[in-house]
């Protein structure tokens, strides 16, 4: 089982790349949850909390296959310096705003959100893009996406940590800083493992936009209905913890998700046999639904233990999914074109949680935990059946 994680380990410049694009993505799970408590204590309200981290993530969903198009294209230091300094600075803002302004200037907010998004540094797609390049097959798409449930341990926690501790604002802050921070420093491996000029392009430049691949389009819009999914229950676990009078909380139970999930990857990726992608994908349904039968109104007064239990099995099945979900993307986009596929990712998943959001947020203020958590529900088994019909070229190992 630990054969292919070795090897990966052997390859000259992989874990540090592989390390540079956490440390580039970690502000990624952590700045909405900062986010949504600056927000909700300015405005009271986690509707509009959900509207204001809707804007940021919509922001990084709208120039996502741009910032894609032009890491192919261009030298990565360059796009990657140019993206954090824009975004270092938007973080910044948004985080002053509170202290400035009253609650109903909230619209400003959404605004310096969107722009502020736009800015992302594209770390994601650039490492899913240059892995590739250094490992073939599927194993190191499952380590990164196992690292990447680490990024949303740490991230989190360290975000409610700091908001229990300070407050909301040097939250915001510290994710601002570790998003330059890691954007910087994975430039850097870029240059040293020589992945920082894009892979030579055959023909002429431009061509047919990607979106005409109905396949590459299904896989897309998995990804859309799995992260609206996962994104909506961590906006409920952030509600019910601070409903409780226990905002730290939020960060101990998402990291006992995702450590369910860093299991969950680790062992799927040490087997070489085929799995089932839809499969994979009603398992994470299956792992949120439970969780409508443990919040309130249903079960009230929740027991926190209950909570963190269903957490913790449900995440087995996250990381798997996201693996065999990135690894498919990877497999239907042409080699010059793979950080615009997953630009285009980012474009689709940035729309789940924007729309995912102001829903999870309206319910939360109307109905209770337990009709978020429902939603969630009802949107990954939609993501498992689109899951079921993504066909292959050829066939593209996701065990």
């Amino acid at each position: 089982m630990l054969r292919p994680y070795r090897e990966l380990a052997a390859i000259p410049h992989l874990p540090s790349l592989l390390l540079w694009s956490m440390v580039g993505r970690v502000h990624l799970p952590g700045t909405p949850l900062a986010v949504s408590f600056l927000i909700a204590g300015w405005t009271g309200s986690y509707a509009i909390a959900g509207v204001v981290g809707g804007a940021l993530t919509l922001g990084m969903g709208v120039a996502g296959p741009l910032r894609g198009r032009a890491a192919d294209r261009s030298p990565a230091g360059r796009l990657l310096l140019v993206t954090a300094s824009g975004y270092g600075l938007g973080i910044a803002a948004l985080g002053v705003l509170p202290a400035v302004l009253p609650g109903g200037a909230w619209p400003l907010a959404v605004v310096v959100a969107f722009l502020t998004g736009l800015s992302t540094p594209p770390v994601t797609a650039m490492s899913r893009a240059a892995f590739p390049r250094l490992a073939a097959g599927q194993a190191v798409f499952t380590v990164e996406a196992s690292m990447q449930e680490v990024m949303y341990i740490v991230g989190p926690a360290l975000a409610a940590t700091v908001v229990a501790v300070w407050n909301a604002q040097v939250a915001l802050w510290l994710c601002g800083a570790l998003a330059v921070l890691g954007a910087v420093g994975f430039g850097r491996a870029l240059r040293r493992a020589d992945l920082d000029r894009p892979v030579a392009r055959e023909g002429a430049p431009g061509g047919r936009t990607l979106l005409r691949d109905g396949s590459l389009v299904l896989a897309l819009v998995t990804a859309l209905f799995l992260v609206a999914s996962l994104v909506s229950i961590d906006m409920v676990i952030i509600a019910w913890a601070r409903d409780l009078g226990r905002p730290g909380m939020a960060g101990v139970l998402t990291a006992v998700w995702g450590v369910g999930s860093v299991v969950g990857g680790l062992v799927a990726g040490g087997f070489t046999g085929r799995a089932s992608f839809s499969r994979r994908m009603l398992l994470v349904a299956l792992g949120v639904a439970p969780l409508v039968l443990v919040l309130p109104p249903v079960l009230d007064p929740s027991s926190v233990w209950l909570v963190a239990a269903v957490l913790g099995v449900g995440g087995l099945a996250i990381a798997p999914a996201i693996a065999a979900n990135n690894q498919r993307i990877s497999a239907l986009a042409p080699d010059d074109r793979k950080a615009e596929a997953f630009g285009w990712m980012g474009t689709f998943t940035t729309a789940g949680s924007a729309s995912a959001l102001p829903v999870a947020g309206t319910l939360l203020d109307h109905f209770g935990p337990a009709a978020a958590a429902g939603a969630s529900t009802a949107v990954a088994l939609l993501g498992a059946l689109l899951a079921s019909r993504v066909r292959e070229r050829s066939a593209v190992p996701v065990g």
